[in-house]
């Protein structure tokens, strides 16, 4: 008989913090796919697959920890929620705001969130103030706010983000049937670095799992705090979800690293920008570019030998690329892409292809 997948919270609820007093605010997301990527393998001699969380309703992981956030918002009677975001929060809090009928706002860095994400958060109904200041900035905000006004954090602070998104690990395992050797994630608030390496660890706990993989996250180096060690006050890097100097969950993202014998490594915008192609013209899978900061990351660590030939590599997909569609339009030498124009004429369009005519035909 077929599943009818009911959203992380149904599926998962014997794992998470809820009861039958929790309202189950969802918009059925989770159970996206694990896809083999061979041209990754290929590249790297390792079994690579790629979890694509821009397969969530709304084209992000945040789905996962939002459908807790609100759920446990609402249980706690809030009429309304706040969050300060690089963009794929501020879609998902003002999606699953609305499916709950609460008071979505959202503040955003001035020009520095993808129009993909913005227009999200305006058709949802989100009340969207531009901050003359970085996302560290209107995190600030998002947390005093928070704490003097009838208004409930729906950032990565809050905890019931992290037990949300923690099910993703919960998916890789029963998807692929074991936990893997490696598993790469880009980068930025720290959260999501940190749930799947609690998903991963409740599940060894638990006996479902006989591991709990290594776990590489990458920064762009413009924005590489975890790297650096310290907080960047500027963060620069066209990869805006991961555009973060001060990652809220710093310090459990430093304890996930250390217990799974983990690694932070820094990319350059160009490694990004190349993984980026890379996903889209030999995989098949469109991501937003922060995205591919994870497999840029792969091939980095692959290329330095760190990476054993036959090991099992997961690397998290976050968004998906209709968010910052803009870099896809990008040629090789940094100009816009453009479609070639033919005419109306079979042998024009055959040879713009380059095809050869059947033999026989004429």
């Amino acid at each position: 008989m077929t599943h009818l997948w009911r959203g992380v919270i149904r599926e998962y609820s014997d794992r998470l913090n809820v009861t039958d007093a929790t309202p189950v605010v969802t918009l059925g997301e989770g159970g996206t796919p694990l896809i083999a990527a061979p041209a990754l393998s290929r590249r790297t001699g390792a079994n690579v697959f790629i979890k694509y969380e821009g397969m969530n309703p709304t084209g992000s992981f945040k789905d996962r920890g939002m459908t807790m956030a609100i759920s446990k918002a609402v249980e706690h009677g809030a009429q309304a929620v706040i969050c300060a975001s690089t963009g794929n929060t501020s879609a998902s809090a003002a999606a699953y705001a609305v499916q709950a009928g609460v008071t979505a706002a959202v503040l955003v860095p001035e020009g520095k969130i993808a129009l993909g994400k913005l227009s999200q958060a305006l058709a949802h109904n989100a009340s969207l103030l531009q901050v003359q200041g970085n996302f560290d900035d209107c995190l600030d905000i998002a947390r005093e706010l928070s704490a003097n006004y009838p208004v409930h954090l729906v950032n990565s602070v809050n905890p019931d983000r992290i037990e949300g998104q923690k099910t993703g690990a919960f998916e890789v395992v029963e998807q692929l049937g074991k936990a893997p050797d490696f598993h790469f994630i880009p980068v930025g608030n720290a959260g999501n670095y940190t749930a799947y390496h609690r998903g991963y660890k409740e599940f060894a706990e638990s006996g479902i799992s006989d591991r709990v993989p290594r776990m590489f996250g990458f920064q762009a180096e413009g924005s590489a705090p975890m790297v650096l060690g310290y907080p960047v006050k500027d963060p620069e890097t066209i990869a805006s979800a991961i555009r973060i100097g001060n990652p809220a969950s710093w310090e459990l993202a430093l304890s996930a690293r250390d217990d799974s014998k983990g690694y932070f490594g820094a990319i350059s915008d160009a490694k990004i920008l190349e993984a980026h192609r890379v996903l889209s013209a030999e995989v098949g899978v469109f991501a937003e570019l922060a995205s591919a900061a994870g497999v840029a990351g792969l091939l980095e660590r692959a290329a330095a030998g760190e990476i054993p030939n036959g090991a099992t590599v997961v690397i998290t997909v976050t968004g998906h690329g209709l968010k910052d569609p803009q870099w896809a339009l990008r040629n090789e030498e940094g100009g816009e892409a453009q479609p070639t124009v033919v005419a109306v004429d079979v042998a024009e369009v055959a040879a713009a292809l380059k095809l050869v005519p059947t033999q026989g035909a004429e």
